[in-house]
């Protein structure tokens, strides 16, 4: 095909604003799918854990015919997490689909991942999504998305960019508000005359790596566009590292898109976005050439790390019971792999062999991190997540982010006491139809922990956002969990007996029959202090005292922790323990006597230094 009936765009938007639904939309009108085909809904969410959290965690790419046109789409994600994922795909498209929802308008995630789109000078088209539901207002959210173009420096011709308004739920997307609301071809006509072809340059094969995929066969596939020139199955080419080095390979495999498949291809041309195979070693960021003296291409910068986590080797008593990938080596190789996919996280040695730090952007990232190893079989022991102090001019600065919160307006008063306590600074409050929206800016230390409070607070109806700003001076002591805990002095298994005493004094994390030991944390307590309790306490029976004479025991059911819940929870003296079907609060120091030991020392020498 000839490169003038190539496009090739993001859909980019904030968080649920419905851009896997908008794809599975555009396959399902273009012919993609059989009339009788049976298609699960987000079909390009295809991870596990992508359907179960309803977001998208993973770039991916699909390619749709519609009439002479090949468009090559890229479904990116909308947590700010997982903003990497964004970044990189933006050297291999011409344009974005800016989708941006009909009632809450454009949020965090819209602003940073427009002012990249707007730095790459890439062409933009808006579509206002969802504007079939009751509370819809798509002239406000119009004006909304014209204000960000001004405030992000957009040129003249980015400022004037169609919009159109659509429903991918209901399958119709209009140039007009009144439109027919029959199908999305106005959305494939504007793509095709908005976003340019590829720009081809004359010269030989070169593409940068944008993407990694995995091929059971033959291994690791680099994903990206071809800039220039031509390859084919059986050439040799070069790859130029990002830290400078060369190596030479063979491309033993070439794919291409189509729909949610991949067909094997002998060639793959300029303007197309293709997967080759057949490196011993390639990354994100490095650029393959025929030629051996060709220039890299250069590589987008992505934000900063903001936080930091330990991963250690679960040393607990009931450690390698569950999981069976359970060695520092293993786990080591596990999180260098997933630097290798996952540009913004890097995985740091320390003195001890069984401990790594591993920078990120976010707690849901590594959450799903987590949740991904527990899956493959690990067991780990992770700390809390901790912010990446820098030092700038002489002062010791900390990370601040850019916090949106939208509530509804009779909690807007609790979530404000929350944001204040949490050295929260608020900039701008905005009434509207949907509730209150509240703007501030946070230390990222702060943030830890407060999507969670903000369910609680809201009862499920409040809804966060946010975004990196800068690196600001340290603002000072900041304590976001307000309890102390129920650790047990026994190892064991929890008994109904002892815990019915023990839900008295707090709530529990354990239910009857769990197995417990010493140093693990089994339930919160509302004071501040940290209480021993033994949950294997069986009850005694004598001649006087029978099973039968006793009132039935009725208990709480115990609170469930997501892992990220769990990992923003926990104190920083305490881990959390993940298997593949267990997670388990602990204290770091596991023996009463040495925490005890270790506490006095911490004190004396805070005291030393005060």
């Amino acid at each position: 095909m000839k490169a003038d009936h190539i496009r090739n765009i993001a859909i980019i938007a904030h968080v649920d604003h419905g851009k896997t639904t908008l794809v599975d939309e555009l396959l399902q009108q273009s012919g993609t799918f059989r009339d009788n085909q049976v298609v699960a809904e987000r079909v390009m969410d295809s991870m596990d854990l992508e359907r179960e959290k309803g977001i998208t965690i993973k770039a991916k790419n699909t390619a749709i015919n519609w009439k002479d046109y090949t468009i090559n789409i890229v479904d990116t994600p909308g947590h700010a997490d997982f903003g990497a994922e964004v970044e990189r795909v933006m050297k291999m498209v011409d344009g974005v689909l800016l989708l941006t929802d009909a009632v809450s308008g454009p949020q965090a995630q819209t602003r940073w991942v427009l002012r990249k789109a707007l730095g790459h000078g890439l062409k933009t088209i808006c579509v206002v999504n969802k504007i079939d539901r009751d509370t819809a207002r798509p002239e406000w959210v119009h004006d909304k998305v014209l204000e960000l173009f001004l405030e992000l420096g957009a040129d003249e011709d980015q400022f004037n960019a169609p919009f159109l308004y659509g429903s991918a739920k209901m399958g119709f997307a209009d140039r007009t508000l009144e439109g027919p609301r029959k199908d999305m071809n106005d959305l494939f006509e504007t793509v095709v005359e908005r976003v340019p072809p590829p720009v081809i340059e004359e010269a030989p094969f070169r593409m940068l790596v944008s993407n990694i995929d995995w091929d059971e066969y033959v291994g690791r596939m680099a994903i990206g566009r071809i800039l220039s020139g031509d390859v084919k199955q059986g050439d040799q080419i070069n790859v130029l590292r990002k830290d400078g080095s060369k190596q030479k390979a063979k491309i033993i495999k070439l794919k291409q898109f189509a729909g949610l498949q991949t067909n094997d291809v002998t060639s793959a041309t300029a303007g197309d976005i293709a997967g080759l195979a057949g490196f011993d070693e390639v990354d994100i960021g490095d650029t393959l050439a025929l030629a051996e003296d060709a220039e890299p291409l250069p590589f987008v910068e992505i934000d900063p790390a903001t936080v930091q986590m330990e991963f250690s080797v679960n040393d607990g008593p009931l450690a390698g019971r569950d999981g069976k990938k359970v060695t520092s080596r293993e786990i080591r190789a596990r999180l260098e792999r997933e630097t290798q996919s996952n540009i913004s996280i890097s995985v740091h040695d320390t003195e001890e062999s069984t401990r790594f730090l591993v920078n990120a952007r976010g707690s849901m990232q590594i959450a799903v991190l987590l949740e991904t190893m527990r899956r493959e079989g690990y067991e780990v022991l992770v700390s809390r997540p901790t912010v990446l102090f820098r030092e700038i001019e002489g002062k010791r600065c900390e990370p601040y982010e850019q916090i949106w919160v939208e509530v509804p307006e009779e909690h807007l008063g609790t979530v404000m006491e929350n944001l204040s306590k949490r050295l929260g600074k608020i900039t701008n409050i905005e009434h509207h139809s949907a509730g209150v929206t509240v703007s501030a800016e946070i230390p990222t230390r702060g943030l830890i922990g407060f999507e969670s409070d903000l369910v609680t607070l809201t009862s499920g109806n409040g809804v966060m956002s946010h975004m990196f700003s800068e690196y600001r001076p340290y603002s000072g002591e900041l304590v976001t969990r307000q309890t102390g805990t129920l650790v047990s002095m026994e190892n064991g298994t929890a008994m109904a007996y002892a815990l019915d005493m023990l839900q008295a004094r707090g709530s529990l994390f354990i239910s009857p029959g769990d197995k417990v030991y010493a140093g693990q944390v089994v339930g919160e307590n509302p004071r501040r202090d940290d209480l021993p309790v033994n949950p294997t306490k069986a009850k005694h029976l004598d001649n006087m005292r029978s099973s039968g004479a006793d009132k039935a025991i009725l208990l709480t059911p115990p609170i469930n922790f997501s892992i990220e819940r769990a990992i923003e929870y926990i104190a920083n003296d305490e881990l959390v323990e993940v298997t593949p079907n267990h997670l388990r609060f602990r204290k770091r120091i596991l023996d009463a006597n040495d925490r005890r030991k270790a506490t006095k020392r911490a004190k004396d020498i805070a005291a030393a230094t005060a």
